[in-house]
């Protein structure tokens, strides 16, 4: 199979950057996005015009149509578009400045649907292509404390449950990735604090802001391996509509859809008795 061209957001850490770093490796072509460029000239120094970089902020709606319109007239075709960047809001609801609330909402919800919205012409125009969307565990499965990032997180699933009706007719695909806990940097530079309030400070929310902190380096995911199965997804076909990455993944999803399945099943009957008579 020929060399693939990728779009990738938020390729100066995490899974992003293993994705980026293995599909060049392989002699793939990346257009990426950072917020941040200084950890990333080694890496386009190496690559040259393999690795086209450009600065992006999610919150930048028209830069995102720019940034996008140019990759893809650099390169002529993308096959992939990876929606990878975002990050985590961690604080109970109350303790949540609305600030941050906003920019939570604007980054990881309103910034990927925007780069959905500006690759589409494109992948409709070339005959199709894949969309891989970075999700969590957390968009099926919750945890105190981080309310407004799970929040992100279901809304972009429903966004996807949606628009991969829309445009299947088109073979456009989507992937929905749903990592479980990782050693990347998410307890560092990729995660936000709210300020705390005394009054959680010994609730399950107070527990979590300990737990996710810098140097908490006990995840199970194995980075490396996960970004190898993203990758590797692109060859099924048709695309999995959902790849499930960790072991705390696969238990946490499967306990909450379980539980979810048999709340529905014990009100079958209220649900049945609220249609018209026949």
């Amino acid at each position: 199979m020929s060399a693939r061209t990728w779009f990738i957001t938020g390729v100066n850490s995490g899974l992003g950057r293993m994705m980026t770093e293995q599909l060049l490796e392989r002699g793939e072509r990346v257009a990426g996005t950072a917020r941040k460029m200084d950890t990333l000239v080694a890496l386009k120094k190496k690559y040259g015009e393999q690795f086209k970089l450009q600065s992006l902020d999610l919150t930048d709606t028209p830069a995102i149509r720019s940034v996008v319109n140019a990759a893809f007239a650099h390169f002529g075709r993308i096959d992939v578009v990876v929606n990878n960047a975002g990050y985590g809001l961690i604080g109970a609801a109350e303790e949540l400045r609305d600030e941050q609330i906003i920019h939570q909402i604007n980054t990881n919800v309103i910034g990927s649907i925007q780069v959905v919205r500006a690759a589409l012409p494109h992948l409709r125009a070339q005959g199709g292509g894949r969309i891989m969307q970075l999700s969590s565990m957390g968009g099926q499965w919750a945890m105190p404390g981080l309310s407004l990032y799970h929040a992100s997180k279901w809304a972009v699933e429903g966004f996807f449950e949606s628009t991969i009706l829309d445009i299947a007719p088109f073979d456009i695909q989507v992937t929905i990735v749903e990592p479980g806990s990782a050693r990347t940097e998410f307890a560092a530079s990729s995660a936000a604090l709210s300020p705390a309030l005394d009054a959680y400070a010994e609730t399950p929310a107070g527990a979590i802001r300990r737990l996710v902190e810098p140097g908490f380096r006990k995840q199970p995911g194995d980075p490396a391996r996960m970004a190898q199965a993203m990758i590797a997804s692109v060859d099924q076909n048709p695309a999995p509509k959902r790849l499930v990455l960790g072991t705390d993944a696969y238990n946490n999803i499967k306990g909450a859809l379980t539980e979810r399945l048999a709340a529905l099943e014990a009100q079958k009957d209220i649900a049945f008795s609220t249609d018209f008579a026949a």
